[in-house]
């Protein structure tokens, strides 16, 4: 329950509902109050709401929770920007790279809120007016909520952009070329400016690859921009190197479809060494070499996948593709059950990241294909017999729980035996206990149809429970198979003394009060009592001589009535 309910926080955060975010966070952290991750998570939450008091109070709780958690200090440190305690921010972000010294989250963190103190002590620059709507991480949370700007996060260039803007706002100037940037600029300051996103970037290819997309030619703007200004040698040379790139992936997309896998490969690869902020380049690597069967390299490009998509802050949707691809690839890998117990880890932790239906689906297929050769594993009916017999010494000293132990094993290891239901539902008559009794009986004759001895069970468990007319059909169907078992025609006998008792008014006022209570619990006495031409036939045998010797004459009605005489709902006179 904790987990869905922070799956759909985490849902409701990443389309920018930051309200419902926290209500679910809240139900969560009520199902799990010690989870450092939940209350991380709300923290965001709170932040991305600017109650920033709230997410304080929340960060605290995660780093007393978890401790040694650098994320935990990271949201610390995002609390105290919020609220202006750029000295108090410092010292969490400086506390957490003591933990995660690679952490970039902490490291980002650390130079804002230092840019931060460093504004607060000498005031925003006038010459750079817009430097508080970069400042600390609201600006990342504006960016995320607002649907025109939030998929620029996921382009690398964007991001590191921005970033150079935060720590320094005159860094604007060299960027005001870039739609993007523009864009973000009219976000972060409320005001509406011309121009619209960049185009966004090409999806990786599924395992069925779909039809490549056209990119949208982008359209001229008619107003009047700024002077072009000066592109270092270095920045010319990163564009140029994307650029190649993505041909190479649109060329390594082609021959997939073609399934001309090893030129496929060599265009992926070749994308990578071009630009390596670009995941889906290792994603479509790793799909081929799924395709191709080679799971091996399969599994290692997933991994080189999750871990530089953590570095690049990937879209978790990439994130839980990779794991969900390397499960795939472990689950053909799989030969026994313990192999699927991987696959089965890399789908859980998929869905933590996004809760993808064709990720659930796979889950579900590798726990079932995991308890099915579990079972298959397991059955040895040689080792099956050798613990019926152990049950049937039990049995016989009358230690009916031991019996019920190693019937239970031998089912375990043989589930097909019919002798084992048929004696582990013995003991569960002898101990009392019907409802159990009557299902190993049912699964008894369900198995061999033909073996007396299921039907003797089942009839005996029915006699118990008072069910005389149920426990007649059943003896009386055994008898179908073995005319002259002597414990079938004994059930007959006793079933039709107790039938016969009923008939003739020989109960006990309380044996007739317990038979008539028992009754009406039966869905089958209801329905006849329910029925209109029966409750005619009852009014006729009461009012109407006539009628009901006309009545008499009708088996299923006599059979009917037999039923209700049995329970001691009608008595004949």
């Amino acid at each position: 329950m904790a987990d869905e309910a922070k799956a759909k926080g985490n849902a409701a955060f990443s389309s920018g509902d930051f309200n419902a975010a926290v209500t679910h966070f809240t139900e969560a952290i009520n199902l799990a109050p010690t989870s450092h991750v939940l209350y991380s998570n709300r923290s965001a939450a709170y932040a991305s709401l600017n109650k920033y008091s709230e997410a304080l109070a929340d960060a605290k709780k995660t780093v007393e929770v978890k401790p040694d958690w650098g994320k935990g200090y990271s949201r610390l440190g995002a609390a105290h920007v919020g609220l202006g305690h750029y000295g108090d921010a410092i010292s969490a972000y400086k506390r957490g790279l003591e933990i995660d010294p690679n952490n970039e989250a902490l490291k980002s963190g650390l130079a804002d809120a230092q840019a931060g103190a460093a504004r607060s002590r000498a005031g925003t620059s006038p010459m750079n007016p817009f430097g508080d709507a970069f400042s600390g991480p609201e600006m990342w949370a504006k960016l995320t909520a607002d649907p025109s700007t939030r998929a620029f996060l996921q382009q690398p260039d964007f991001v590191k952009m921005m970033q150079e803007i935060q720590t320094n706002p005159s860094n604007l100037n060299l960027y005001l070329k870039d739609q993007r940037v523009m864009q973000a600029l009219g976000v972060l300051l409320n005001v509406k400016l011309r121009g619209g996103p960049a185009g966004a970037e090409d999806e990786e290819i599924p395992e069925s690859p779909p039809a490549p997309k056209q990119p949208e030619p982008r359209k001229e703007e008619k107003k009047s921009e700024p002077e072009p200004m000066e592109v270092s040698e270095e920045e010319s040379e990163a564009k140029k190197r994307k650029a190649e790139a993505i041909k190479e992936k649109e060329a390594g997309n082609a021959a997939y479809k073609k399934k001309d896998f090893d030129t496929a490969i060599q265009h992926y690869t070749k994308a990578m060494e071009l630009d390596d902020e670009d995941i889906s380049y290792i994603m479509n690597r790793a799909a081929t070499y799924l395709e191709m069967g080679q799971l091996e390299d399969c599994i290692k490009d997933c991994d080189k996948a999750v871990e530089r998509g953590r570095e690049l802050r990937a879209d978790y949707k990439m994130i839980a593709k990779a794991l969900t691809r390397k499960g795939t690839a472990l689950v053909k890998m799989a030969k026994g059950s313990k192999d699927f117990e991987p696959a089965i880890e890399m789908f859980q932790k998929a869905l933590t990241e996004h809760r993808n239906p064709e990720t659930l689906k796979k889950l579900n297929d590798a726990e079932k294909a995991k308890k099915e050769l579990e079972q298959q594993e397991y059955f040895d009916p040689k080792l099956a017999d050798e613990e019926r017999e152990k049950g049937n010494e039990y049995f016989k000293q009358q230690k009916y729980p031991e019996a019920i132990k190693h019937y239970s094993e031998s089912l375990r290891r043989n589930p097909k035996d019919p002798k084992a239901y048929s004696n582990r539902a013995a003991c569960y008559t002898k101990l009392g206990a019907m409802p159990e009794g009557l299902k190993d009986a049912e699964k008894c004759i369900e198995l061999d149809p033909t073996f007396a001895k299921g039907y003797t069970r089942k009839g005996a468990v029915q006699f118990f429970m008072k069910e005389y007319e149920k426990a007649l059909e059943t003896y009386q169907e055994g008898l179908k198979h073995d005319a002259s078992n002597q414990e079938l025609l004994d059930g007959v006998r006793r079933c039709v003394q107790q039938i016969n008792k009923a008939s003739r008014g020989d109960l006990s006022p309380d044996e007739l009060k317990e038979r008539q209570a028992k009754g009406m619990q039966d869905p089958e006495i209801q329905n006849i009592l329910q029925d209109p031409v029966m409750r005619q036939v009852l009014t006729d045998f009461q009012e109407n001589p006539k009628a009901a010797q006309e009545h008499t004459k009708n088996p299923m009605v006599m059979n009917k009535i037999q039923k209700l005489v049995s329970a001691g709902i009608v008595q004949l006179r």
